[in-house]
């Protein structure tokens, strides 16, 4: 199946603005910096600096932020310490990368405030996985801002019992998402649109990619991060490709979740899944010595296979995002390596029904052997299908193609799994 998606088809124009809204540079993991983000808006609104604060915040993100180091703030941690920096330091412009010209004497001033100015955190549940309410008082007055759904959704801007900005609220799941249309998305479609899109129609966005996720693996492997997957990987077991593609990953992701001020472009709202739908590629690639034309073609298939997976499973899940990065990982080095149609959706089945169980229990050092070990299943996966062999429907959670399989995760993750998250959050909370 090689169909040709002519640009008057309305996938090709939304698959290219999905490409456009997901692979967007973030300088930290995403969960904290969307704190320091509306912390930044927030302080923008009161205008002058709060005497006190409160974070409300969804339990995945009291996950995904408890354990990561906040970047260009001296290897602090936690909610308080994203929220300080994006009020000290934050450019509420920049978006995801509002934390990304910190100075010293910020860092300094950053310490203080943590020390003078009362911070409070609040686990709150509105019906929403992925929600943020920072509320920054001085004297009498007040700025609140609500970030939900996803890292840059600001869905309330409020000044002293007045409504600045309101937004409807919305599942990331819901049609009444803003954003390209997440529903044209399918296999068939993606597979189409990789090999027919035209180069200059994405050749700025993946020469950043390339560019800035391979730049933090390399800065991974030559410093001393987290509990350096990559290099233990190549220490142990060579630094053959399939290591290699393993390795660098996990470096990238060790780097950022433990210190490194260096961009990624992301995914799916994640800077690991950036890293594991790029990085790997990439290194297979270079291997093969395919030309750039054809490397494009790959990380189109690898990135929009792992948004095509997530757009079911919601932003934040039990269900480890690197699963879906791997899985996209695999499907695109199956193509670089001369799978067809055929090929790609076996890998993403086999992939799939080896890793779905990993959990995501936060953010921290041990992402980085979750993407490791989900780039191997991405690759094992496609070393079945040259063997013949295959996971066949009604083996688990596999059903009749590949995209009720991708159906069936999305409803395990989003709904089955919401117990799972709980109780992940009350074991990070409560045994420490």
């Amino acid at each position: 199946m090689n169909e040709r998606m002519k640009k008057s088809d309305i996938r090709y124009q939304t698959y290219l603005n999905i490409l456009k809204e997901e692979l967007i540079p973030a300088t930290g993991c995403t969960e904290p910096i969307a704190l320091a983000y509306a912390a930044a808006k927030a302080h923008e609104v009161l205008g002058q600096m709060p005497d006190k604060v409160l974070l409300q915040v969804s339990g995945s993100i009291i996950k995904n932020v408890k354990s990561v180091v906040v970047p260009h703030t001296g290897h602090l941690k936690g909610i308080a310490a994203a929220a300080a920096a994006g009020i000290i330091a934050g450019k509420s412009e920049k978006e995801l990368e509002v934390l990304s010209n910190v100075s010293e004497k910020d860092q300094k001033n950053i310490w203080n405030f943590l020390n003078t100015t009362p911070v409070t955190v609040e686990h709150i549940d509105n019906g929403h996985i992925f929600d943020i309410v920072v509320t920054e008082y001085c004297n009498d007055m007040y700025a609140r801002i609500r970030i939900c759904d996803y890292h840059t959704n600001i869905v309330l801007i409020e000044k002293n019992n007045h409504v600045i900005w309101k937004a409807a609220e919305y599942d990331q799941t819901d049609k009444k998402d803003q954003r390209a249309d997440r529903a044209l998305l399918n296999m068939e479609g993606i597979w189409n649109f990789s090999c027919s899109v035209e180069i200059s129609d994405i050749k700025d966005i993946f020469d950043r990619q390339i560019q800035y996720n391979t730049a933090i693996s390399e800065e991974g492997l030559k410093d001393n991060y987290g509990a350096n997957i990559g290099s233990v990987l190549l220490k142990a077991y060579g630094d053959g490709i399939n290591i290699r593609a393993r390795a660098k990953a996990a470096a990238g992701s060790d780097a950022r979740m433990n210190g490194c001020e260096m961009p990624v472009i992301i995914n799916s709202g994640s800077g690991n899944q950036g890293i594991t739908c790029s990085v790997p590629v990439i290194e297979f690639a270079n291997e093969l010595h395919v030309d750039k034309e054809k490397l494009y073609r790959a990380l189109v298939l690898s990135n929009l296979t792992a948004i095509h997976e997530k757009t079911g499973i919601g932003t934040l899940s039990a269900f480890c995002g690197a699963v879906s990065a791997g899985v996209g990982a695999g499907a695109a080095i199956a193509y670089l390596r001369g799978a067809d149609y055929k090929g790609v959706v076996h890998t993403v089945v086999n992939a799939l029904a080896i890793v779905s169980g990993i959990v995501c229990d936060g953010a921290k050092a041990s992402c980085a052997a979750k993407i490791a070990s989900s780039i191997d299943a991405g690759i094992l996966g496609y070393d079945m299908y040259l063997e013949g062999q295959e996971f066949k429907c009604g083996d688990g959670i596999v059903m009749k193609n590949v995209e009720s399989t991708i159906n069936g995760i999305g409803v395990l993750s989003r709904d089955g799994m919401k117990e799972t998250n709980e109780e992940i959050i009350h074991i990070m909370l409560n045994n420490c």
